[in-house]
Protein backbone atom coordinates (compact mmCIF):
# COMPACT_ATOMS: atom_id res chain seq x y z
CA UNK A 1 0.00 0.00 0.00
CA UNK A 2 1.37 3.03 -1.26
CA UNK A 3 2.53 5.84 1.85
CA UNK A 4 0.01 8.93 2.09
CA UNK A 5 1.74 12.26 0.83
CA UNK A 6 1.02 14.98 2.91
CA UNK A 7 1.46 18.89 1.60
CA UNK A 8 2.68 21.10 4.71
CA UNK A 9 2.09 24.52 4.22
CA UNK A 10 3.76 26.89 6.82
CA UNK A 11 5.88 29.81 6.58
CA UNK A 12 8.12 29.15 9.45
CA UNK A 13 10.90 26.96 8.50
CA UNK A 14 11.39 25.22 12.01
CA UNK A 15 7.40 24.47 11.76
CA UNK A 16 7.83 22.94 8.30
CA UNK A 17 10.67 20.91 9.94
CA UNK A 18 8.95 19.80 12.58
CA UNK A 19 5.78 18.74 10.59
CA UNK A 20 8.18 17.25 8.03
CA UNK A 21 9.84 15.01 11.15
CA UNK A 22 6.34 14.06 12.48
CA UNK A 23 5.30 12.71 8.67
CA UNK A 24 8.20 11.02 8.46
CA UNK A 25 7.29 9.32 12.16
CA UNK A 26 3.79 8.16 11.76
CA UNK A 27 5.06 6.88 7.53
CA UNK A 28 4.16 9.18 5.33
CA UNK A 29 5.70 10.91 2.65
CA UNK A 30 5.52 14.72 2.30
CA UNK A 31 6.36 18.04 0.16
CA UNK A 32 6.41 21.51 1.76
CA UNK A 33 5.49 24.62 0.10
CA UNK A 34 5.76 28.26 2.56
CA UNK A 35 2.86 30.10 1.68
CA UNK A 36 -0.56 29.19 0.06
CA UNK A 37 0.86 30.55 -3.22
CA UNK A 38 2.96 27.58 -3.55
CA UNK A 39 0.59 24.86 -1.90
CA UNK A 40 -1.73 25.72 -5.09
CA UNK A 41 0.76 25.19 -7.12
CA UNK A 42 2.31 21.74 -5.22
CA UNK A 43 -1.38 21.06 -5.57
CA UNK A 44 -1.27 21.13 -9.25
CA UNK A 45 1.66 18.65 -10.02
CA UNK A 46 0.95 15.84 -7.32
CA UNK A 47 -1.87 13.67 -5.91
CA UNK A 48 -1.81 14.43 -2.14
CA UNK A 49 -3.81 12.81 0.07
CA UNK A 50 -4.34 15.66 2.52
CA UNK A 51 -2.91 19.25 2.93
CA UNK A 52 -1.90 20.51 6.93
CA UNK A 53 -2.95 24.30 6.36
CA UNK A 54 -1.11 27.22 7.92
CA UNK A 55 -3.29 29.80 9.00
CA UNK A 56 -1.20 33.15 9.03
CA UNK A 57 0.87 33.01 6.41
CA UNK A 58 2.65 35.93 3.87
CA UNK A 59 1.40 35.81 0.00
CA UNK A 60 -1.59 34.04 0.43
CA UNK A 61 -2.73 32.95 4.02
CA UNK A 62 -4.31 29.74 4.75
CA UNK A 63 -8.23 30.84 4.79
CA UNK A 64 -7.64 32.32 1.17
CA UNK A 65 -5.49 29.22 0.02
CA UNK A 66 -8.49 26.45 1.45
CA UNK A 67 -11.27 28.86 -0.17
CA UNK A 68 -9.26 29.01 -4.00
CA UNK A 69 -8.80 25.11 -3.12
CA UNK A 70 -12.42 24.45 -2.39
CA UNK A 71 -13.96 26.73 -5.46
CA UNK A 72 -11.42 26.69 -8.51
CA UNK A 73 -9.98 23.22 -8.44
CA UNK A 74 -11.42 19.81 -9.93
CA UNK A 75 -13.94 17.70 -8.02
CA UNK A 76 -11.16 15.45 -6.89
CA UNK A 77 -8.63 17.87 -5.93
CA UNK A 78 -11.10 20.32 -4.25
CA UNK A 79 -12.27 17.69 -1.69
CA UNK A 80 -8.84 17.40 -0.66
CA UNK A 81 -9.00 17.05 3.19
CA UNK A 82 -7.32 20.24 4.58
CA UNK A 83 -6.19 20.11 7.99
CA UNK A 84 -5.59 24.09 9.56
CA UNK A 85 -3.28 24.70 11.65
CA UNK A 86 -3.24 27.78 14.16
CA UNK A 87 -1.85 29.12 17.17
CA UNK A 88 -5.67 31.15 17.23
CA UNK A 89 -8.18 29.77 19.87
CA UNK A 90 -10.36 28.03 17.95
CA UNK A 91 -13.28 29.16 19.50
CA UNK A 92 -12.71 32.59 18.38
CA UNK A 93 -12.43 31.91 15.16
CA UNK A 94 -14.73 28.78 13.98
CA UNK A 95 -17.04 30.21 12.01
CA UNK A 96 -14.17 31.83 9.61
CA UNK A 97 -12.25 28.50 9.77
CA UNK A 98 -15.51 26.34 8.86
CA UNK A 99 -17.16 28.71 6.18
CA UNK A 100 -13.42 28.67 4.30
CA UNK A 101 -13.75 24.56 3.84
CA UNK A 102 -11.63 23.25 6.44
CA UNK A 103 -12.00 19.59 7.22
CA UNK A 104 -10.54 19.61 10.93
CA UNK A 105 -8.57 22.40 12.89
CA UNK A 106 -5.58 21.63 14.79
CA UNK A 107 -4.06 23.90 17.65
CA UNK A 108 -0.48 24.53 18.07
CA UNK A 109 2.33 23.18 19.52
CA UNK A 110 1.85 20.23 17.53
CA UNK A 111 1.41 16.49 18.83
CA UNK A 112 2.22 13.52 17.17
CA UNK A 113 -0.76 11.81 18.54
CA UNK A 114 -3.25 14.18 17.24
CA UNK A 115 -1.61 14.67 13.80
CA UNK A 116 -1.06 10.93 13.55
CA UNK A 117 -4.75 10.30 14.54
CA UNK A 118 -5.93 12.79 11.92
CA UNK A 119 -3.78 12.06 8.73
CA UNK A 120 -5.36 7.92 9.52
CA UNK A 121 -8.74 9.34 9.88
CA UNK A 122 -8.92 11.23 7.05
CA UNK A 123 -6.39 8.94 4.25
CA UNK A 124 -8.10 6.00 5.21
CA UNK A 125 -4.97 4.17 5.02
CA UNK A 126 -2.55 2.38 7.12
CA UNK A 127 0.18 4.77 8.27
Amino acid sequence: MAKPLLLIVDDIFVNRMLLSEIAKDIGCEYKVASNGKEAIEKLAEFNFDMVLMDIEMPVMNGLETTRYIRTKFDDKSSKIPIIALTAHNPNDFFDEFNSAGFDELLTKPYMLSKIKEVVERFCKKLV
